[in-house]
This record gives C-alpha cells, sequence and structure tokens, in this order.
C-alpha cells in the first residue's frame, strides 16, 4: 500500500492491483468479501455500502473515464468515546473502483496504527499477493 496525502491535506492508503491478481471479478464481489471480513471482526461493525459511481452519475457529476464501478463499504471500529470530537473521525470507509484493468483500493489513515493494518489485511485478503 501506498500512503500519500490527498488534496494537500487528507492522508490516504492506496493499492492498485491487476484483476488477475484478484480473487474477485468485480467490485461488488469485493464488497461482498469485505463486508464477510467486517463481520467476522470482533470489533468493527458494518454500517452500509455506498455506490459512489452511481450517485455522482446521478448526479450529472463528473467520472473519470476509466472508472467504471466504485463502492465503498462504511463500518466503524469504534471502542471507545471519550469525547464527541472522536465522532468526527468516524465510521471508517474502504473504496474500490473499477479501472478497467485494475481494481484501486482506497482508504483514509485512522488515528490507531492498528486500524490500518487491519484494513489493508482485509483489502490483501481479497487479492492473491505472496
Amino acid at each position: 500500500m501506498t500512503q500519500t496525502t490527498f488534496m494537500e491535506k487528507y492522508p490516504i492508503f492506496t493499492l492498485e492491483a491487476k484483476k488477475s491478481e484478484s480473487f474477485f471479478a468485480t467490485v461488488d464481489e469485493i464488497i461482498e468479501n469485505l463486508k464477510v471480513q467486517i463481520a467476522a471482526d470482533p470489533i468493527a461493525a458494518y454500517i452500509a455500502d455506498f455506490d459512489h459511481y452511481a450517485h455522482t452519475s446521478a448526479l450529472g457529476g463528473e467520472i473519470n473515464t476509466a472508472i467504471s464501478a466504485a463502492k465503498m463499504v462504511l463500518f466503524c471500529f469504534g471502542q471507545k468515546l471519550p469525547t464527541p470530537q472522536m465522532m468526527a473521525a468516524r465510521p471508517r470507509s474502504i473504496g474500490v473502483a473499477d479501472m478497467g484493468e485494475s481494481f484501486v483500493f482506497t482508504f483514509l489513515e485512522a488515528p490507531m496504527g492498528a486500524i490500518n493494518d487491519t484494513m489493508e489485511q482485509w483489502i490483501k485478503n481479497t487479492l492473491q499477493l505472496s
């Protein structure tokens, strides 16, 4: 995974993998697999799916022509709620985009490194990476 700063302020993680490196053929299959992993995690709670492509398309918004599908799975690891401000950092999501020959996975950096590690592992579990 590559860690970068998007739009000069958002710390994100990104992984692009060829479709041949995935156990799955579609964004929907990957999202379903991520939901299985979320359900199996003793801390994470599944919230919803969001079809970013359909939403943006329905608005007549701009979509990169290389993207043919883009969905997100939303979930929360919230183990503590020490202040109301903590809610600004939640929930978490993983985005999956179909770029034709590859899938691109993205997520916003979480405040806890272990959470980033978990999300990265979930993504890698959808891929045939050695």
